[in-house]
């Protein structure tokens, strides 16, 4: 007998249906009518097949079973602790639903293994959660095992995902879909700058704005594998999971991560929205989400390893004048710290540097009126340290494989290791006025192992514990830790350890598929980029860094009279619009010139805007094009203002209406012909502001 079960979920439905046997998607994309038989639905999808093949098309269940005849990927590989290949058959038991959650039970009685997917309905996100868990009553071998497996459209020509690299995070690459497999196999252990957890499949002719498209996010911090197949018959699947052989040892149980997934018919920019709604409203605890954002000063370009207490002292003053809120001392401050080859795991603060302790160095934090942050690097050991010189057992892999920065990893599914880092960072903790951790992870693991990322989010959630009110930064050489599993414990991520305006107006706009404003951290570097050499105006620097969460992080002494007053000027801004552009959604624009990167912030009532529209490069026409907005009330008008028309070039020969004053204009008149701005000189930014009238 046939069961079928459907979930609504905002814009889109999914249907599964199934006998005995596991379940399939056999429907899931844009909002069906309440009144839709799901019996019609999956008699209307059953596929006729031809000769020199089965007789019959095996099922794409949630997890494809090799006992099934299934030709493609099949959604677990398991093994006997003899290393006997087991082919389960799994047999449906029993099936909770109610109006958010689904929950299907099924087993194999003869191999003595229970399966069970679970589907949680996020609707005011328009996100989907589903995960899978395998027990078993002997021990087994886990080689593979993915989150309950999706289709993706038979319509769409290619497929979206994310690679990179130390300070060239997010860039996007497209990979056409043919027969076979697409494998992306993350195996340092984290989630890497080479693999972000994702997937997105675009119907044909879907863009930014227009079009139907679907996504997928692993929220994993560990390894991770995807794939997305289409099989000879022409279906296609995607399965995310752990990576393979990310559980070495024999287990009796395993669980994915939460997959996130989403449909939109509002192109790339709807499932934009969905994910950052998501995880800014569903997924981050704000220690105080009625409190701003603060402005950070990060002090480790200005100073590295040099502590002196008279330059943080001056740096401190500055930060302040400039506008920063929250002082954030970065590596340097613990054990005998003078450069990155020593101290990491002795968390203890340097009496050379800090006779007194940190005491009097946040007092005068305090004073000017910034909270205080400190750096740490928990996972890590230097082999030149106290730690390792008494404790060498703690370190994951072998003493004598290759160092990463200098550094091994710590063993952190060893309770041991987490009780005493857990020990250290809380005496910092309790004896300081703390309100911030950047938390750091500066090397790839020797192998994958799911057990180090659990023992991780573990020591996380402890500290979260017992220290309520400090945030903390997920950082990791920049952004080698971002996804939706670590933002379960941290309020914020360090996109790039790249402060170059010109690579972070790229970065930010590709991150934008994910990641909200409120969670992204940017910070206005130096005048010469310390990561590419690259010398910036301040105005771009500063216009790139108010496009997320703002900061400073270069040497303020550095800067010229113009300079201070050019920042101070758009940290201003940036304080006076940071309230509801926490909640602003990002929307790629789609300019016609393609030297132009920008992006529009809206308000969710729709009654303002901001549009910061980045010049990338020369571009190919004497005459600048209008840049269409998006995301507009079509019917209300809006008082249009160039908010930097001080910043105006010597490439602007002409007059602009934006370059005297503030324009009333329709959204819908923004959205169908756009906004025509003056020329500008490449790496710079205009930026403008809409209010409704």
């Amino acid at each position: 007998m046939m069961q079928f079960w459907r979930l609504d979920c905002g814009s889109q439905t999914l249907f599964l249906g199934g006998g005995t046997d596991l379940a399939e998607v056999f429907y899931w994309g844009a909002r069906l009518p309440n009144a839709e038989e799901p019996q019609t639905i999956w008699a209307a999808t059953r596929l006729d097949y031809s000769g020199g093949v089965l007789d019959g098309v095996p099922s794409l269940s949630i997890c494809p079973e090799i006992s099934k005849t299934f030709a493609g990927h099949p959604g677990m590989r398991i093994r006997a602790t003899t290393g006997e290949r087991i082919e389960p058959r799994f047999v449906f038991m029993n099936a909770e639903q109610s109006p958010d959650a689904l929950i299907l039970d099924y087993k194999d009685k003869a191999h003595g293994l229970s399966y069970q997917a679970r589907f949680l309905v996020h609707t005011e996100s328009d996100v989907i959660e589903i995960a899978a868990s395998l027990s078993s009553k002997n021990a087994i071998l886990v080689d593979w095992f993915a989150a309950p497996v999706l289709p993706a459209p038979q319509n769409a020509k290619t497929m979206i995902d994310f690679s990179g690299h130390w300070c060239r995070e997010f860039h996007k690459q497209e990979a056409d879909w043919s027969v076979g497999a697409r494998l992306r196999n993350n195996q340092t252990g984290r989630t890497g700058h080479e693999h972000f957890p994702a997937l997105i499949v675009p119907e044909a002719g879907c863009d930014d704005i227009h079009g139907s498209a679907y996504a997928w996010h692993y929220g994993w911090s560990g390894g991770h594998s995807m794939i997305a197949e289409e099989l000879p018959d022409g279906r296609r699947q995607v399965q995310f999971g752990h990576a393979f052989d990310a559980h070495p040892k024999p287990t009796r149980h395993v669980e994915t991560a939460p997959l996130f997934v989403s449909f939109s018919e509002n192109g790339l920019n709807g499932l934009s929205v969905n994910y950052q709604r998501h995880l800014r409203d569903k997924i981050v605890t704000w220690t105080d989400g009625s409190l701003p954002r603060p402005v950070h000063y990060n002090c480790w370009e200005a100073i590295y390893f040099d502590h002196s207490p008279d330059t943080l002292a001056e740096i401190i003053e500055h930060a302040a004048d400039i506008g920063a809120e929250r002082f954030v001392l970065d590596d340097g401050w613990f054990g005998t710290r003078d450069d990155d080859t020593q101290s990491l795991g002795d968390w203890d603060i340097d009496p050379r540097k800090y006779p007194n302790g940190l005491t009097p160095l946040i007092a005068k934090v305090n004073e000017h009126g910034m909270s205080f942050g400190i750096w740490f690097e928990p996972e890590m050991i230097n082999p030149n340290s106290d730690l390792y010189r008494r404790h060498p057992e703690w370190v994951l892999g072998p003493l004598d494989q290759l160092l990463g920065r200098g550094q091994l990893v710590l063993d952190m599914a060893n309770a041991d290791v987490r009780d005493y880092l857990f020990g250290k960072i809380s005496t910092v903790l309790s004896n300081h006025n703390v309100s911030y951790i950047k938390w750091d992870h500066n090397r790839v693991l020797p192998h994958v192992d799911a057990a180090q990322t659990h023992g991780t989010y573990s020591l996380l959630e402890r500290l979260r514990d017992a220290h309520p009110n400090v945030e903390i930064e997920s950082c990791s050489s920049g952004g080698g830790r971002i996804d939706f599993g670590i933002m379960n414990y941290t309020q914020r991520v360090w996109l790039s350890d790249s402060n170059d305006a010109a690579e972070r107006l790229r970065m930010q706009h590709e991150a934008s598929h994910f990641l909200p404003s409120a969670v992204t951290g940017s910070h206005v570097g130096p005048r010469e980029c310390h990561t590419s050499g690259r010398i910036h105006d301040i105005g771009f620097r500063a216009w790139v860094a108010a496009q997320r969460h703002m900061g400073f992080e270069m040497d303020p002494r550095e800067l010229t009279d113009a300079e201070r007053a050019k920042l101070k000027q758009v940290t201003q801004w940036w304080k006076d619009n940071r309230d509801w552009r926490q909640t602003a959604d990002i929307k790629r624009l789609a300019p016609a010139d393609p030297s132009i990167i920008a992006e529009i912030q809206v308000a969710p009532q729709q009654d303002r805007f901001v549009a910061f529209i980045g010049s990338a490069e020369t571009s190919a026409w004497s005459c600048p094009t209008p840049v269409k907005l998006t995301g507009l009330n079509p019917d209300a008008m809006y008082d249009v203002t160039l908010v930097n028309r001080d910043e105006k070039t010597a490439a602007s020969r002409g007059t602009n209406a934006l370059d005297i004053g503030t324009l009333r204009l329709s959204g819908g008149f923004l959205m169908a012909h756009g906004v025509d701005l003056p020329n500008h000189f490449p790496d710079r930014m205009w930026v403008l502001e809409g209010m409704a009238a």
